[in-house]
Parts: C-alpha cells; sequence; structure tokens
C-alpha cells in the first residue's frame, strides 16, 4: 500500500518536504508528564490566522504531500478548519496527531468536512498508566472516544504510543485492545528524555530494553498478520504494527516492522530531517524534524524570512542532504551498517547523548553487546532547563550483562 509519503524517484533528484508536521498551538487541554514541547499554554507569540495560510501557501509551493498538523491541541485554536479546508483544497492530505481528549462527534464532523483524511490518537498503555502519563484522569477513555468518533465518520484512524519502563510490559494488552478498534497502523515509539520526559529519567528504557520491546512488537505483529488471513482482510486495512522512526535497528525484525501492509519491504535508510520532513512550530520557527530540539535545530523564523529560503538555505536543516559518517561517533562510528543507517533517530541520539550521531537504543548494537556479554546503562549527568524541547544529557556506562538488570516500573 503506497501512502502520498512514499517517496517517488524524483524525490531523490532533491531535497523537498513531501511530509510536513505542522504546531498550530502549544495550548493544550493535557499537561503530560513525558511531552516534549512542555505543552499547556499557547506561546505569547504565536502566528495569525493570516501568517498560517501564508505558510500554508508556502507548504503547498514547496511540494509537500502530507501535513499532519499538531499541539497542543490543533482543535483549540478555532482557525483550525480554515487552515484544514485550505490544505485539502489545495491537493495535500491533512491529518492530525491529538490526545483526543475533547476531539467530540461534532468536532470529528467539522474536521471530516473540512477535509481531514486520517486521525493519530495517542493511547500510551492500560488506562492507570496511560493517565498517569497524560496526567489527567479520563485520559484513556476519551481518546478511545475520539477513535470511535473518527471512525463512525469514515477517517482512518492510527495511533501512536511511547515506549517507557511504565509501560514496556503492557504492549500485548494495548495491542489486543487497539486491534478491536479498526486501527489500521499501531505506531509505537521510544519515549525520549526532551521536553518533561527528561525531568523523569527513571521512565526511559535502558538500552538493552530495546531487544525485548521489539521482540514483543515483531511477535505481535506476526499474530496480526496470520489473524488478518483468517479473517480474510486484506493487507490495507489490516491491524498493522509499524515501528517509530526511533525504534531500531537491523536485528531480526527490520523488514516486518517497518514495511507497510500491501508494500515492498522497507529498512530503516537514515534521518530524513530537513531532507523529506519538515517541521513548523507556532511560533513561526522551522526545523528540520518537528521532533528535533528547538535550540541546535531552529533554522530560522517564517516572520523574518520566508519558508521557501528557509528551506533552501538553513544549514540546522540541511545536515541530512550529503551526510555521509564523518559525525558518527561511539559505537555508531564503526558499526557495519553505518553507511546506511546513520545513527539513527537525530533526535533521539541528540536530547540523550547531547549530540546525534550516537544512538543506543538500537537493536543490532544491544543484540552485538549482549552476545559479548556486555550491556549499556545510561546515567543522568545534565537536568533540561525547562523549556519547550529542551533536553539534558546521559552518559553511557558498559557493564556485564549478567549484572542485575534495573527491571522496569509496572506502573
Amino acid at each position: 500500500m503506497k501512502t502520498v509519503r512514499t517517496l517517488r524517484p524524483e524525490d531523490f533528484d532533491q531535497a523537498r518536504p513531501v511530509y510536513t508536521v505542522w504546531e498550530l498551538t502549544l495550548r493544550c487541554d493535557h499537561a503530560c508528564a513525558h511531552c516534549g514541547s512542555r505543552a499547556g499554554a499557547a506561546r505569547s507569540d504565536e502566528l495569525t490566522t493570516a501568517e498560517l495560510l501564508e505558510v500554508a501557501a508556502s507548504v503547498v509551493r514547496l511540494g509537500t504531500r502530507e501535513v499532519t498538523i499538531i499541539g497542543g491541541e490543533a482543535y483549540l485554536r478555532p482557525d483550525v478548519y480554515e487552515i484544514v479546508a485550505y490544505l485539502h483544497n489545495a491537493g495535500v492530505r491533512v491529518t492530525m496527531q491529538t490526545g483526543g481528549m475533547a476531539f467530540t462527534a461534532e468536532r470529528a464532523r467539522r474536521f471530516f468536512e473540512a477535509g481531514l483524511a486520517a486521525i493519530g490518537v495517542s493511547v500510551d498503555g492500560p488506562p492507570a498508566i496511560h493517565d498517569l502519563l497524560r496526567a489527567r484522569p479520563g485520559s484513556h477513555a476519551a481518546a478511545i472516544r475520539a477513535l470511535e468518533n473518527a471512525h463512525d465518520l469514515g477517517m482512518i484512524t492510527t495511533v501512536n504510543t511511547q515506549v517507557n519502563r511504565l509501560n514496556m510490559g503492557h504492549l500485548r494488552e494495548t495491542c489486543e485492545l487497539l486491534r478491536d478498534k479498526g486501527i489500521r497502523v499501531w505506531r509505537p515509539q521510544l519515549t525520549v528524555p526532551m521536553g518533561r520526559a527528561a525531568d523523569h529519567p527513571e521512565w526511559i528504557l535502558e538500552p538493552w530494553h530495546i531487544l525485548e520491546v521489539m521482540d514483543t512488537l515483531a511477535a505481535l505483529q506476526v499474530e496480526s498478520m496470520k489473524d488478518a488471513r483468517a479473517r480474510d482482510i486484506p493487507p490495507g486495512r489490516a491491524f498493522h504494527v509499524l515501528a517509530g522512526n526511533n525504534v531500531g535497528y537491523f536485528g531480526p525484525h527490520e523488514q516486518l516492522l517497518r514495511s507497510r501492509p500491501g508494500a515492498t519491504e522497507s529498512w530503516w535508510t537514515g534521518c530524513s530531517a530537513g531532507k523529506h520532513v519538515l517541521g513548523i512550530e507556532s511560533d513561526g520557527v522551522v526545523k528540520g524534524c518537528p521532533s528535533l530540539p528547538t535550540a541546535p535545530y531552529a533554522g530560522g523564523n517564517v516572520r523574518d524570512v520566508s519558508l521557501e529560503q528557509i528551506w533552501a538555505t538553513a544549514p540546522e536543516l540541511a545536515f541530512t542532504r550529503e551526510r555521509g559518517t564523518e559525525d558518527l561517533w561511539g559505537f555508531c562510528k564503526g558499526c557495519y551498517y553505518a553507511d546506511i543507517c546513520k545513527g539513527g533517530c537525530s533526535f533521539t541520539s541528540h536530547c540523550t547523548l547531547g549530540k546525534r550521531g550516537n544512538n543506543p537504543f538500537c537493536y543490532h548494537r544491544a543484540d552485538t553487546l549482549r552476545k559479548q556479554g556486555k550491556r549499556e546503562r545510561l546515567v543522568s549527568v545534565v537536568k533540561p532547563e525547562g523549556l519547550p524541547y529542551d533536553f539534558g544529557r546521559f552518559e553511557i556506562v558498559e557493564e556485564a550483562w549478567a549484572e542485575p538488570a534495573i527491571e522496569p516500573t509496572a506502573g
């Protein structure tokens, strides 16, 4: 099943933001304890409706084929439907990522009529753990209602789950709940120590936990494929487990967990920030990826220069375009997969170790060390400042695998 985000031959001839993630506001009806942007209150200088429409026109001119709107909560901006309709009428596929607290049936209808094609809802485990992470009782129930409200209108529904020590032991339980809700894609991703999540180093997985996480996800995907075949559900409409960009890399499950249903087998081919991906913050700051920490990766502001000019000239956005292996370090520098992987997810490694190019959350890496009787442990050495998209720093300690494990918390 090809999507509009699937790269075409002409996309490789130049840097083109095929996929844009656009934060419309930091205002949120959650204040999630693991939120990377520390959302809650709106920024004091968020773009006006006229400025948003100007940016939308630039996004279209740059050749974006899909825009995901995020927040905070994008639906808390009254003009969000106007932005969705503008992009939809310009031929752009528009989707939204939400916590779903107030994604009512009426809001779902208005989004559907404006042209929203799909919605992704965050579900971070069973109710008690989800509500703890989301810092709001009833959040889990609201997320499920949001999925149902979108599904009832015929929207494609997907789910993102942040995997951490609180919920890694509940992946099967989460999968079984979602499989019965008409979800097309379940995309687990790792909680990264950015924003409020950086205030909770005890929640962040140890690098060796990636082995158990990916083994479990792979088993769930195999079961889901068997279930779909038994029920004669075509691949494009079946429930599918698809690994997020920071869940990796190059272990025995790489193709199974990175290939979209019915599509050619796929695998990780390196960070696409600033090459085929674009991120825009609600005050007009532009980054190569919405997840990247702002301070080291802000390429400019659309209030100062056009989005097209930022995309074409900002070095902060261009680091992946002609990238080799020169900025790799640590284990990643000498890895067999270095030329293609290039250190995995840039935002994950930068927010964990203070710079990109060495990603400890890697299946191949953890498995290689396990075979040598070793593993890596993270130690928090620098705390974050308390700003949106900020981060601290961890150091890696190598130890014997046989040492007592730091077990994940059940919640």
